[in-house]
């Protein structure tokens, strides 16, 4: 019963046929097995990519603000959203693109000096973060 409620979640939220999986779930998963593709996971790994980010300023506000920092803020904004968010899709557009208090949007200024909308920055590493599992 636990494999094929697994098998669902996963064929829900991911394009991997279900034999595959099956063969895999009677070995332990390992991080960067199927357990990854969740969209839990993909957010923490999100995060991650933004908190390592090298050369990145991150503008909220109107201040500027390190990786680790805009990392910090984003995790804070997670864990105060709750359930309400379930998709990294929903995270960059109700948490990573705009400041809840002003609404005006994050900016991002890369190593090369270019500014961009976070949204749009996040939207990258997401493609970034999806290619690599």
């Amino acid at each position: 019963m636990r494999i094929l409620l697994l098998a669902a979640a996963l064929f829900a939220s991911t394009s991997i046929a279900l034999a595959p999986f099956a063969a895999s779930a009677a070995s332990p998963q390992s991080p960067t097995t199927a357990s990854a593709r969740t969209p839990a996971a993909e957010i923490d790994a999100l995060i991650d990519r933004v908190a390592h980010a090298k050369g990145v300023v991150f503008i909220r506000n109107g201040t500027e603000h390190t990786a680790a920092e805009a990392a910090q803020h984003l995790a804070r904004k997670r864990r105060a959203a709750g359930d309400r968010i379930t998709t990294p899709e929903q995270f960059i557009d109700k948490l990573g693109a705009r400041s809840s208090m002003t609404g005006k949007p994050y900016r991002v200024r890369l190593p090369d000096g270019r500014e961009m909308d976070s949204a749009t920055w996040l939207t990258g590493l997401l493609q970034e973060v999806r290619a690599t599992h």
